[in-house]
């Protein structure tokens, strides 16, 4: 198995390849877009061996595991301040970060976070936007009672709104097909 360490960064993915035996097998760097991790899995797939990548968890984190599962891997998001206190350096680059998560991934070392499955955040989603839904017909409807409020306390008799008659609302310059109450009333 290769054990892969992915230093992710803004602009690009510094990765580090160890064998099973522990020894380094190649460092380069790699574009952290779509078509760059599809280059680095071609670029790892020349070694025909299954592979287990570990990236720090940050912004981009999921995106490079969602991208890198698509093609076959095993990829782990470690926990930052967990691996910071396994692996404390003087020297912190990229290339260091990269070395050091391949090494904790030879090790089975890596303190892993949770990520929900696809199916999980779809259904996650979908009830986010549902809340999202709710909240803004719950403004409009009260955007409308007040533009109704407004509008029937300025008629002759100045009644409450809930008191209103339909027909009455047709008297202080409303639409008819605003005011009905009920479908099927004229």
């Amino acid at each position: 198995m290769l054990h892969v360490g992915l230093d992710l960064s803004r602009k690009r993915v510094d990765v580090c390849l160890i064998s099973s035996e522990g020894e380094l097998v190649e460092h380069f760097r790699a574009p952290s877009d779509r078509d760059g991790l599809y280059g680095l899995t071609r670029r790892v797939a020349v070694y025909e061996e299954p592979v287990r990548g570990v990236v720090e968890s940050m912004n981009g984190a999921r995106f490079v595991h969602d991208e890198l599962v698509r093609y076959g891997w095993e990829v782990l998001v470690a926990d930052a301040q967990r691996v910071k206190g396994l692996a404390p350096l003087a020297c912190k680059t990229d290339n260091v970060d990269a070395r050091v998560l391949a090494e904790l991934s030879f090790r089975d070392l890596v303190p892993a976070i949770w990520l929900p499955t696809p199916e999980l955040r779809a259904e996650r989603e979908r009830a986010r936007w549902r809340l999202h839904l709710v909240k803004h017909r719950a403004i409009l409807k009260n955007r409308v009672h007040s533009s109704l409020t407004r509008v029937r306390s300025s008629g002759p008799d100045g009644g409450s709104v809930r008191r209103r008659r339909p027909q009455a609302a047709g008297r202080a310059g409303l639409p008819r097909a605003v005011a009905r109450s009920r479908p099927g009333e004229p």
